[in-house]
């Protein structure tokens, strides 16, 4: 029986993966399992448009923050083995269905089977959406395959990354992937019709109670990216789920106050190149149904 020894992201588990069982943090096998796959309107613009983006939704999670709003798929075992070529099957089902991009969400740990189902390239963008907590080894097999990169930044602060998402070396693993992803794509370009040709959205979710980290994050993204080189996101959307309710700090949405700290802070920045969602986006709708939709 085929079987790996993990590697695949910053962690390096060593863990043994067998087809349909995994023993890594991840707990996933080498077969991806998707949880949803259908046109999805709630990214940013760019990406979204007016036909959505058509989202492939995969199971499992190498960093499994403890808040996770999609905590039912990324530790709950919800979702549908499924081939590569199934894969590629279902990018096809979803172009048909009219969506600007294939929209590839939290798909780290199933990278062989990501890569074998884009060898031949796709007739709209690619979207590599993810967490950034990925080695730039991983990344660099996406080169060419991948036109638009959309990761989180959620930390700065490496006891906060430790503390939610036991990866305390998250804010510098996130830094180099982030740089090597842009180095891939270079600045980012906008078709005629506001739509992301290429490039990289680099999101923000602020937290309750972390308001420095949310600041050290916009300093970071504004001193070290120019003007027209890369998109940014603020994310107010945060609604306490999955564990959230073990941390009394985190086991609310954001004050107002909170809110308006960092969308000026943001302003103040000097970053130019971006979105900030308002304050009403912390809903519990915008989480989609996993119910293997299109898999």
């Amino acid at each position: 029986m085929l079987a790996f020894y993990c590697d695949l992201c910053p962690r390096k588990c060593g863990a043994e993966r067998l087809p349909d069982a995994g023993e890594g943090f991840c707990g996933e096998g080498l077969t991806a399992r998707v949880a949803r796959a259908a046109p999805h309107m709630w990214e940013e613009p760019p990406i979204s448009g007016e036909r959505g983006s058509g989202a492939v939704f995969f199971s499992g999670c190498n960093l499994r923050c403890v808040y996770c709003q999609n905590a039912v798929i990324s530790t709950g075992k919800v979702g549908k083995p499924v081939s590569p070529e199934r894969l590629r099957e279902i990018y096809f089902e979803l172009i048909g269905q009219g969506v600007h991009n294939i929209n590839l969400v939290t798909g780290t740990h199933f990278l062989p089977a990501v890569l074998a189902s884009l060898r031949e390239p796709l007739p709209v963008p690619v979207v590599w959406n993810s967490s950034a907590y990925e080695s730039v080894e991983a990344l660099k097999s996406l080169q060419g395959k991948v036109q638009v990169y959309l990761p989180d930044m959620k930390y700065a602060d490496p006891a906060l990354a430790e503390k939610y998402s036991a990866a305390p070396d998250y804010p510098e693993t996130a830094k180099r992937a982030i740089l090597e992803m842009v180095r891939q794509v270079g600045p980012y370009r906008l078709r005629e019709d506001g739509l992301l040709k290429s490039g990289v959205i680099i999101r923000h979710l602020v937290l309750p109670r972390a308001l420095d980290n949310t600041k050290a994050v916009i300093r970071w993204v504004a001193e070290t990216f120019g003007p027209g080189e890369v998109l940014f996101s603020l994310m107010s959307q945060y609604t306490p789920m999955g564990r959230a309710g073990e941390y009394p700090e985190i086991n609310r949405r954001l004050t107002r106050e909170e809110y308006d700290a960092a969308v000026a802070f943001m302003e103040r920045s000097g970053i130019e190149d971006g979105f900030y969602q308002e304050l009403s986006s912390a809903k519990e709708e915008y989480t989609p149904d996993f119910d293997l939709t299109g898999v």
